[in-house]
C-alpha cells in the first residue's frame, strides 16, 4: 500500500529537482527522502527520475504521474487548512519583513486591508531570512530563495529595472553595443552597494561582462538614490515601480530602454504557520500586489 508521505516527497523532489533540497524543505533526512521516493518507485514499478551527479531529472513517468498528484495533495491541504481555521489559534501580531522601498510603495498600501496587528522590518534578503529562521519573522518578500529547513516560497511577482537620468541629461545614441557601453562607463553613477547590485545584472545580461565603473556616490537606499538622479547627480538603476510618479513629473528619463533586467520576488515563510487564519488572509492580500 502507497503511504501519501510517498507522494508528498515525490512532489517536493519533483519541485525542487534535488532529493537534498526537498529533504530540507520537509524537515527530513535525505535518507530518508531517498527512501520515500525508492519505495515510491517500487510500489509503481517505474522509475521516476534519472539520477545524475548534479540534479535529478523526472522521467516522461515521472511527470504524468505529478501532474496528477500535484493537484490532489495541494486540495487535500486546503481541505485541512479549512478544518483547522476554526480551531487553531490566531496570532495576534504577524511579523512581516521587505526591502524598506517595496515596503513603502507596494506593502504599506494595503495594511488597511488587513484584519491583524503587523510589525515590519526591514534589511536585506540575506538578514531577513535569518529572522525568518529565527522566527522573529512569519512573512518575508525577498528576491532570492535560499534554501533552509522548513521554509517554503512562493512566486509573487517579476519588478523591473531600467537605467535612469536627469530629465535634462544628454543621452548619445549608438547602434554600436561596444560604443554604448563605453559611453555608459564614462558617465557619472550612482549605486546602491559598492559590489554595484542590478547594474552588475545590466552589464552581465547585455554587455556579457563587468561593468569598469566606479560609483560617485554609495546609497542605500532607492527612494533617495531616485531623489538624487532629479538633482543632477547622475545615473543609476532603479525599480520601475518606483519610476512612475518621477517620469510623470518630468524629472527623469529612461536612457536606453532596451537595457532592463527582471527580479522575480518571492513570499517567504515558515512551514508551520501555513495554516493560521491570518497567516493565509496576509499572504492573499500581498500576492494581490500589482507592480504599475
Amino acid at each position: 500500500m502507497v503511504d501519501f508521505e510517498w507522494y508528498r516527497s515525490f512532489c517536493t523532489i519533483y519541485k525542487y529537482k534535488s532529493i537534498s533540497e526537498a529533504a530540507k524543505t520537509r524537515m527530513m533526512t535525505q535518507p530518508a527522502m531517498s527512501q520515500h521516493l525508492a519505495a515510491l518507485e517500487a510500489e509503481v514499478g517505474e522509475t521516476l527520475f534519472i539520477r545524475s551527479t548534479r540534479k535529478i531529472t523526472p522521467t516522461e513517468r515521472g511527470k504524468e504521474l505529478y501532474s496528477q498528484l500535484a493537484p490532489l495533495i495541494e486540495s487535500l491541504e486546503n481541505t485541512t487548512m479549512s478544518f483547522k481555521m476554526a480551531s487553531l489559534p490566531t496570532q495576534s501580531v504577524i511579523k512581516l519583513g521587505a526591502a524598506h522601498e517595496f515596503f513603502s510603495e507596494k506593502i504599506l498600501p494595503q495594511l488597511p486591508k488587513y484584519n491583524t496587528c503587523t510589525l515590519s522590518h526591514f534589511g536585506t534578503a540575506e538578514q531577513l531570512l535569518e529572522l525568518l529562521k529565527e522566527d522573529k519573522l512569519d512573512i518575508l518578500i525577498m528576491s532570492k530563495r535560499f534554501p533552509a529547513p522548513g521554509v517554503e516560497y512562493l512566486k509573487l511577482m517579476d519588478e523591473e529595472f531600467v537605467i535612469v537620468a536627469p530629465i535634462d541629461y544628454e543621452i548619445h545614441e549608438f547602434d554600436n553595443l561596444k560604443l554604448e557601453e563605453q559611453w555608459l562607463s564614462e558617465q557619472k553613477w550612482i549605486s546602491y552597494g559598492l559590489e554595484l547590485p542590478i547594474i552588475r545584472r545590466i552589464w552581465r545580461e547585455h554587455y556579457k561582462k563587468r561593468p569598469e565603473i566606479r560609483p560617485v556616490h554609495i546609497i542605500p537606499n532607492l527612494h533617495m538614490i531616485l531623489k538624487a538622479i532629479e538633482i543632477g547627480m547622475g545615473l543609476s538603476v532603479i525599480p520601475t515601480y518606483l519610476l512612475q510618479d518621477s517620469l510623470k513629473a518630468g524629472k527623469t528619463k529612461v536612457v536606453f530602454k532596451h537595457l532592463k533586467v527582471e527580479n522575480e520576488l518571492y513570499i517567504a515563510y515558515q512551514l508551520k504557520n501555513k495554516h493560521l487564519p491570518q497567516f493565509h488572509e496576509i499572504i492573499s492580500v500581498i500576492r494581490e500586489t500589482k507592480m504599475d
